[in-house]
């Protein structure tokens, strides 16, 4: 079963139970000596101050605990989808997940979203339905979703006994036992006993169904199932982890985390279906000199291979950077190679963290996460290692900041202050962006959402004790072009009594939505020195960060370099890099450019009696309602609107359902404006 190690992440919708079971797993455990919980401010995986004030988790705290002699290395994910980049790279350091699944709401919009991110990253997943004990809970009916929604088979490993304010249990499908819960050692003692004579029929069916389910897979199981005899535990769970690994079936366990049930049997389900670091696949990377795959294995033995997936300022310590080992090991005192950076870094020290507690230690190794202390270039998704083995392993891709708002110090001395924090920020969080406007001089940050923004104000002001007035939200808008259009540009400069002159001709056409701006040069060879098409290359993707005519960024533009005069005595690097940039701009100019905004997906879970009024705030925004689903309790409706249109929804849902209505926003794609062809 592989080294006993676990490295895993708790992903669900916001308000699923998360931060809840994550103390549970904590206290049972022995990491915590009392329960925290979200609502009084003590949960402790939510250490910013900011987490315990508004009850979400921002950023993804990583802990180590230990269960049955296993090493359990949590990542607590955010369910927010403002903060869909902490989801991001975690997902890209985990080895195995537990899915969160409110038993009332179900599958909810943002378990969606880290459902894909999960299978993106192909993470084997285990799941929890929570909150059993809530008023319109359904166990059942949360199954369906799962395989509607989701396109994943679940097979249930526990029923429930009894729902709503009920709920007292849970009936084990591998052992055929009751499980309940001793109230007053909060959970900590488990009574098992024989199943009820009512509930025997209801157990005996859903043992049938994960039989029938893992049959499928096993032909040993098939033969003892028709020789009607009892197969014993430990086949049915190496059949239930092989088919985890391969991610064809979707383990489900119950429970009411806030009610201290069923927390147990997650835990040993992480242990017996959750991967151990050395049962995966090789990790796949880039040679960054040759440009060509390499597998490294994941062995101890090997040269140190890790990734930054985190970066955390501290006030004291400075900069915490959160790395996951994938081999080799790294010591305490010694240096490594940052093949991001291409420059060696040392380590100063080596942490454990448990949430808000630190502990020191000599070594980490291969499958395991850890914090270097002493970093001072890394990026979230460099590669660190050995200097001898240049491997860069995949960058992660995070989503472009759609939002925008202009931030000014209370006072002059304190500008240098602020871009200081900003710079930190901005190395921690790879979707929030700054930079300093040209023309006003304004400093300007970007990011995925007004929440998302207001947090990391809030974090300048309180964490780092800087003083700022902050400006209306904006939308960040692209630029585009809808006609192809091909264009000579003749540059001629004196400088230094130096001529510098290159003639190029430059065709500009629009590519698909959402495709990348690409550059191509189709110059036979020897028609152009290398050097020169490499500064035009240089000149014209510089130029597609500033705009066409108002200055913002271009996106879905292709460049072909289709001519080029050159001349011995008087071409230049500098002319043709500046042939590139001036070209672009003014091939663009006549290729009829466009503004887009970005569009955004909407999803709204609105008690039944405010539809109608929910509907029409949507529409009322400039929104197109696609689809609108009937829950038991609820409605769920999707739609897409501007972003332009959309500050400030919170408040207005919030009228319009008495507080009852919640949404998730995030960002769709880029669409023309209506009469946008800019003059």
């Amino acid at each position: 079963m592989g080294r006993k190690i676990r490295n895993i992440g708790i992903m669900a919708h916001i308000d699923a139970g998360k931060t809840t079971t994550t103390e549970r797993i904590l206290y049972y455990t022995g990491k915590s000596h009392r329960i925290g919980e979200v609502d009084d401010g003590a949960a402790t995986m939510d250490w910013m101050v900011q987490e315990q004030n508004r009850g979400i988790t921002i950023t993804s705290a990583a802990t180590t605990t230990y269960w049955h002699d296993h090493q359990i290395n949590i990542i607590d994910t955010p369910g927010h989808v403002d903060f869909t980049a902490e989801v991001e790279r975690s997902l890209r350091v985990l080895d195995g997940a537990i899915a969160i699944f409110c038993a009332v709401g179900g599958v909810e919009p943002q378990s969606e979203t880290v459902w894909r991110q999960a299978d993106s990253y192909s993470v084997p997943r285990i799941a929890y339905v929570n909150k059993m004990d809530r008023i319109g809970a359904d166990f059942y009916a949360v199954l369906d979703e799962i395989h509607e929604k989701l396109g994943a088979e679940p097979v249930a490993l526990a029923l429930p006994i009894g729902t709503e304010n009920e709920f007292e249990g849970t009936i084990d499908l591998l052992t055929m036992e009751e499980v309940h819960w001793d109230r007053d050692s909060l959970g900590s003692e488990i009574v098992r006993g024989p199943i009820r004579e009512e509930l025997q029929p209801l157990a005996a069916e859903w043992r049938e169904r994960l039989m029938d389910a893992l049959s499928t897979y096993s032909d040993a199981l098939t033969e003892i199932l028709l020789e009607e005899n009892e197969p014993p535990l430990d086949l049915i769970k190496t059949i239930v982890r092989e088919q985890t690994l391969a991610q064809t079936l979707l383990p489900v366990l119950v429970g009411a985390s806030l009610k201290n049930i069923g927390v147990h049997p997650l835990l040993d389900a992480v242990i017996d279906y959750l991967p151990s670091p050395d049962e995966l696949p090789p990790v796949e990377g880039m040679n960054p000199k040759k440009e060509t795959p390499v597998s490294i294995p994941r062995d101890v033995d090997s040269p140190a291979l890790a990734m930054v997936f985190k970066i955390q300022a501290d006030r004291e310590a400075g900069s915490y950077s959160f790395v996951r080992v994938y081999a080799g090991s790294i010591k305490s005192g010694t240096a490594v190679f940052n093949h991001n950076q291409r420059k060696r870094e040392r380590v100063n020290r080596l942490l454990r963290v448990h949430a808000n507690r630190t502990e020191q230690t000599d070594k980490i190794v291969a499958g395991d996460i850890g914090v270097i202390v002493g970093f001072k270039l890394a990026q979230t998704g460099d590669t660190v290692g050995s200097e001898g083995q240049p491997v860069v392993l995949e960058r992660m891709h995070f989503p472009e900041p759609v939002i925008s708002v202009a931030i000014e110090p209370h006072t002059l001395s304190e500008r240098e202050r602020l871009q200081e924090v900003l710079g930190i920020l901005s190395r921690e969080d790879p979707t929030f962006l700054w930079k300093e406007d040209a023309d006003t001089g304004e400093l300007i940050i970007s990011g995925m959402g007004e929440l998302h923004l207001d947090v990391l104000v809030t974090r300048m002001i309180d964490d780092f004790s800087v003083r700022a007035k902050v400006g209306n939200p904006q939308v960040s808008y692209r630029e585009s072009v809808t006609a192809e259009y091909t264009h000579r540009e003749h540059f001629h400069r004196t400088l230094g009594g130096k001529e510098n002159t290159a003639d190029i001709t430059l065709r500009v056409f629009p590519l698909e939505r959402g495709e990348p701006n690409t550059f191509r040069n189709s110059l036979t060879t020897g028609t152009l020195p290398e050097w020169a098409g490499e500064a035009v290359e240089r000149g014209v993707t510089a130029s597609f960060s500033s705009g066409i005519r108002l200055g913002y960024p271009t996106i879905g533009v292709g460049v072909e370099l289709v001519d080029a005069v050159f001349s011995d005595a008087t071409s230049t690097e500098f002319a043709f890099e500046a042939a590139g940039s001036l070209g672009f701009d003014n091939a663009c100019q006549s290729a009829a450019p466009v503004l887009l905004e970005p569009v955004m997906k909407i999803d709204v879970i609105t008690p039944k009696d405010f539809m109608g009024e929910v509907i029409n705030g949507i529409t009322a925004r400039g929104g197109v309602v696609q689809e609108v689903e009937s829950r038991t309790t609820a409605e769920h409706i999707r739609a897409q609107a501007p972003l332009k249109k959309m500050f400030g929804y919170s408040t207005a849902l919030r009228s319009a359902t008495q507080g009852r209505g919640t949404y998730a926003m995030e960002f769709s794609h880029f669409e023309a404006m209506a009469d946008s062809v800019i003059a």
